[in-house]
């Protein structure tokens, strides 16, 4: 490890709140240690593999490399995927006045942890669309380990897109047990590869969401509910991002379980405005932070 560094953290800020904010934290190349409270991740800096360990210091993070990088390119991935420079004032100023809601403002919450790429955001979203968690994470786990760039301490990267471009339709049948994405998931490498899609332009698009997400949804294998969370992570919450999930959830804590069309749901959410998909979803994770 080389020597250590530290970020300042912003004000209302919770690193726990945010590493453990949805299941990305779950997914490799992130681990998470949360008796620890370290969170790593493995970002891949001018085509190499860097592991970086990040540990919550209260007020700030300590950020350790497995070798030598320019600290100013790492820190903005550090930024960049621990939410730091997100303004949620609007937000906390809307939940603040929902009781179902104080607890994120009380906890600093709300601040959704995204990978150092939109690339990479991208093809984990489609691996969570029509199935279990468990085959997301197996999917997830299998293109790491079969085509990330490896790390000084044998930890590997996710998967570029010129490595992902380079196998064909059998690796991600065979290999990455990939089901229908397969196909997707090529096509969309190939894309990217040649800079046909260019998934980063969508954080600083200027586009209004409703012709975002309709350029999301050109990827094949993206829907409305993984556009979605797609710009979730890239900063804008108009979407409620509806799965089963969700709606069980919506079901149980607001219509004693008894099942409702979407369009109740979206109702209940309407007076949030712009901020209305990351209300319903700090709305249903609630009780993962209660022991905390």
């Amino acid at each position: 490890m080389t020597r250590p560094f530290y970020i300042d953290y912003p004000k209302n800020y919770s690193f726990l709140h945010t590493a453990k904010s949805h299941g990305w934290y779950d997914l490799l190349p992130f681990q998470f240690d949360e008796t620890a409270m370290q969170l790593t991740h493995v970002l891949t800096i001018d085509s190499v593999a860097v592991r970086v360990t990040l540990t919550d210091e209260k007020t700030r993070v300590k950020v350790e490399l497995d070798r030598m990088a320019h600290h100013a390119e790492i820190e903005r991935s550090v930024r960049h995927v621990l939410r730091m420079d997100d303004d949620l004032e609007q937000f906390y100023a809307l939940a603040s006045a929902e009781d179902g809601l104080s607890w994120v403002v009380a906890n600093n919450g709300g601040r959704l942890l995204r990978s150092p790429t939109v690339w990479e955001d991208l093809i984990k979203t489609i691996c969570t669309t029509n199935c279990s968690w468990s085959l997301t994470r197996s999917m997830v786990a299998n293109l790491v380990q079969k085509l990330g760039s490896v790390s000084s301490s044998s930890d590997r990267a996710f998967p570029t897109a010129a490595a992902m471009a380079a196998v064909d339709q059998a690796f991600y049948r065979d290999e990455i047990r990939a089901g229908y994405r397969g196909p997707y998931l090529l096509e969309l490498a190939r894309a990217v590869a040649d800079g046909t899609i260019n998934p980063e332009s969508w954080l600083s698009a200027e586009l209004p969401t409703p012709e975002l997400k309709k350029q999301m949804k050109a990827v094949k294998g993206v829907g409305d509910y993984a556009a979605e969370n797609l710009l979730k992570l890239v900063g804008r919450y108009d979407g409620l991002a509806l799965d089963s999930w969700l709606r069980a959830g919506y079901y149980k804590r607001h219509n004693s379980g008894t099942v409702c069309p979407d369009k109740a749901i979206e109702q209940h959410y309407e007076k949030f405005g712009e901020w209305r998909g990351l209300a319903i979803w700090c709305d249903m994770t609630e009780r993962w932070f209660e022991a905390a």
